[in-house]
This record gives C-alpha cells, structure tokens and sequence, in this order.
C-alpha cells in the first residue's frame, strides 16, 4: 500500500522485491546465495554464537511442537541415514560416541544402565525356565561385581 505521499513502504517494497527475485531465479540460485551467506557468517563468528542460536532455535521449536512432532522428524531422519549411510558408518558414530560418554561419565554411571538394562530385558523375557540366568539377574550381578 502506497502512503499518502505515494510512497511505497519498505515492507511492500521488500516484499515485492522478492517476488520478483523469486520468478526470475531458481533454487540453485538460492542454494548458491545460502552458501555465501553461510560462509561469511561462518568466517564471523565464533562456536559459541552458533551454540547460542542453535539454544535460542531449539527453545523456540520446542514450545511451537509436541511430543509427536519429535518422534516424526528424528523417525524420518532415521529413514534418511539409514538409507544413505552402511554398517560401517553406524560403527563409527557408536564407537565415538561410547568414548565421548566414556569420558563424561564415571563407573557408577555405567552400572546404573547396566542394571536399567537387564532390568528392561528380563521384563521382556520370556518366562520359560532353561536353567540359565536372566539378563536381569546377569545385569543386577554385573553391577554389583563393577562397584566392588
């Protein structure tokens, strides 16, 4: 809408300024422009900047969308990695991230999850007596021996 002066505002005109740029570039042009962006921001700031955004980005995400919104998005990106990553590549993001976890967690850590675990197992076994030891006896034992 033009003022009354017949000037036009600089939200019609930023606005009208990217429909046209819309029709007349395609998304590699985007792409291209993103990417130079990307890279000039980058060369700006620091790792506690995107720390700091990616903090702000997420805290808004999360009051905008529930539980379900999760599960969708981490279930389709599951979908994508599976379908572009092999064995390999889950071999190597679970051995670093067992020797990050290892680094930030103590022993008693490990036998909390070592006892959740064969709780969680026993819980889904079934109860058919083979004379061998349940996984939630084995992981209730196995934390026990660790915390000697």
């Amino acid at each position: 809408m033009a003022n009354n002066n017949e000037k036009m505002s600089r939200e019609e005109a930023g606005r009208k300024g990217g429909e046209t740029t819309a029709k007349n570039h395609d998304k590699e042009f985007y792409q291209e422009i993103g990417q130079k962006g990307g890279e000039a921001t980058s060369e700006n700031h620091d790792k506690e900047f995107y720390q700091e955004i990616g903090q702000k980005g997420g805290e808004a995400t999360s009051e905008n969308h529930d539980k379900e919104f999760y599960q969708e998005i981490g279930q389709k990106g599951g979908e994508a990695t599976s379908e572009n990553h092999d064995k390999e590549f889950y071999q190597e993001i679970g051995q670093k991230g067992g020797e990050a976890t290892s680094e930030s967690h103590g022993k008693e850590f490990y036998q909390e999850i070592g006892e959740k675990g064969g709780e969680a197992r026993g819980n889904q076994r079934d109860d058919s007596d083979d004379g061998k030891m349940s996984r939630e006896e084995a992981g209730r034992k196995g934390g026990e021996k660790s915390r000697r």
